[in-house]
């Protein structure tokens, strides 16, 4: 685990390539990744300073110099040690940097072997030291670069004598004491044996380029830059660029593209041609009567007639640009064909409905209550097979009648048509399914339907009364050439009607 400690510089001093100070203050708090942390007096124990390599901003890459073997001097206040730089340009601006103030610090490596936790800071009893870092951004006051030194005069230069740029180059200045300010920041690595708690380190990411840098030395190894990334995504308020908008191909549509009532009734295949359909039907029906012997049979001839059913054409468009006919994603128009598809299901079924109110026979009155719901059923059913000669099959009811049905309870409090008990139930009406059963009769729940328990809330309807013709739906895209869009129609061919009024028994409230 990495921690990033603190320090400070106190002074610089130009003489002899060597930069001095204090390295890790003892008995001092820093604030760290990992926590506030301190380390003991003799937590570091032997160190031998020839083995340290002064490094840049930890980056063991960038070598600055090492440690001279008889500079470490340990007090009860830190580790001091003195390093020697080398004569590479790094070095040069190192020694630079360090005496005008630009890169003022130490900055420790170590990892650490013993620790406590007291009152939320991370006590270090033992550790090794590894590495020291010249950095820039301290905020331990203690771990000061006291001395910088390089050669003590500054020669004359002339044109000729500048070294070229693969050449090492010295630095000769003059010895010089830089005071800083007492709360300048630097950061420490530290790798400690056991988890503890984090906290945000200070980060240098402030755009996507800076982001993506420390994202790929993360990944490289750099647990600097992984604190960093893991910094810089802590927050989506402050770092929104990092937070794109995830888009799912699930379409939420609300719309009801149910057609319960032509379920519950059946539809025909429309005629290929023509905008009315004539659908015969016989008006008077012949007799049969008991024939005494010799005697001449009854005699009542048929008659017949057409009911006209009209054709009428339900259709939407749909207009869009070339840009999203070309660009987009094709759930955009799975999207649209479903939408629309849904609305002329709904438009078609709400037709339906409205032949069934319009040519209907109305019930006799009854309450909008379980036993109501009976006497209907009871009533209606041999009512509409004395119309007809066939059987009711389908109780369409709308949304509030299917509520009634669910909450019908009988004089103790059980349910009537959810109780599923083979030996004693009236029916199922349940809130998972659209379909059921009313006391024998196919339940069909329509949103098109009234959605409350008055008039023409449900229907007793035997099949064959009601005709319906229809076409499959069609598609049909043109172009705008005005404007550069797409215009697509769906559309298909509905018609429908009563045929014998008796078939359709329309609740009737009291």
């Amino acid at each position: 685990m990495q921690l990033n400690f603190d320090g400070q510089v106190i002074a610089a001093n130009v003489a002899t390539r060597t930069i001095t100070g204090l390295v890790v203050p003892f008995a001092k708090v820093g604030n760290t990744s990992a926590g506030p942390v301190r380390f003991n007096f003799g937590a570091f124990g032997d160190i031998d300073p020839s083995q340290i390599v002064l490094n840049s901003e930890h980056d063991r890459t960038r070598p600055l110099g090492r440690g001279i073997g008889d500079s470490l001097e340990v007090s009860p206040a830190g580790i001091s040690m003195a390093f020697k730089i080398a004569p590479t340009n790094a070095g040069n601006d190192a020694l630079v940097e360090a005496a005008e103030g630009l890169r003022p610090a130490f900055s420790i490596e170590a990892k650490v072997n013993e620790y406590t936790i007291e009152k939320g800071v991370m006590v270090v009893a033992s550790a090794n030291l590894e590495a020291v870092a010249h950095v820039t951004n301290p905020a331990f006051k203690d771990a000061q670069i006291l001395e910088v030194a390089a050669t003590e005069e500054t020669p004359e230069t002339t044109e000729a004598e500048i070294p070229a740029e693969d050449e090492p180059q010295e630095i000769t200045v003059d010895e010089v004491t830089t005071p800083v300010a007492d709360e300048v920041t630097a950061a420490a690595v530290v790798h400690a044996a056991a988890p503890v708690a984090y906290v945000k380190p200070r980060s240098p990411i402030n755009s996507q380029a800076t982001y993506l840098e420390h994202s790929i030395k993360a990944k490289l190894g750099s647990h600097d830059s992984a604190q960093y990334v893991m910094a810089a995504d802590d927050s989506f308020t402050t770092n929104p660029a990092f937070t794109p908008v995830q888009y799912v191909n699930q379409v939420i549509d609300t719309s009801i593209g149910s057609r319960p009532a032509i379920d519950a009734i059946g539809s025909r295949a429309i005629t290929a041609s023509g905008m009315v359909i004539s659908h015969p039907k016989i008006t008077t029906s012949g007799t049969v009567a008991d024939t005494n012997e010799g005697a001449a049979p009854s005699e009542t001839g048929i008659v017949s007639s057409y009911v006209n059913i009209d054709v009428n054409k339900f259709a939407g468009m749909q207009r869009y640009s070339v840009e999203i006919l070309e660009r987009s994603s094709p759930d955009f128009f799975q999207a649209m064909v479903d939408n629309m598809t849904r609305a002329y299901n709904k438009a078609t079924d709400a037709a339906v409905i409205a032949e069934l109110t319009a040519g209907g026979t109305a019930a006799a009155t009854q309450a909008a209550t379980s036993a109501g719901i009976i006497a209907y059923v009871s009533t209606e059913a041999p009512a509409a097979y004395l119309a007809t000669g066939e059987l009711a099959t389908a109780y369409i009811a709308g949304t509030s009648q299917w509520s009634l049905l669910m909450g019908a309870t009988d004089s103790t409090g059980r349910p009537i048509y959810n109780a599923y008990n083979p030996m004693n139930n009236g029916g199922v009406a349940g809130p998972q399914s659209l379909r059921g059963n009313v006391l024998g009769l196919d339940l069909f729940v329509d949103s098109n339907a009234v959605s409350t328990t008055i008039d023409e809330s449900a229907f007793i309807v035997v099949p064959s009364s009601v005709a319906i013709y229809e076409s499959p739906i069609l598609r049909m895209s043109t172009n705008v050439v005005t404007s550069g869009e797409i215009e697509t129609m769906l559309y298909g061919y509905l018609a429908t009607k009563v045929l014998v009024a008796g078939g359709v028994r329309r609740f009737n409230l009291t």
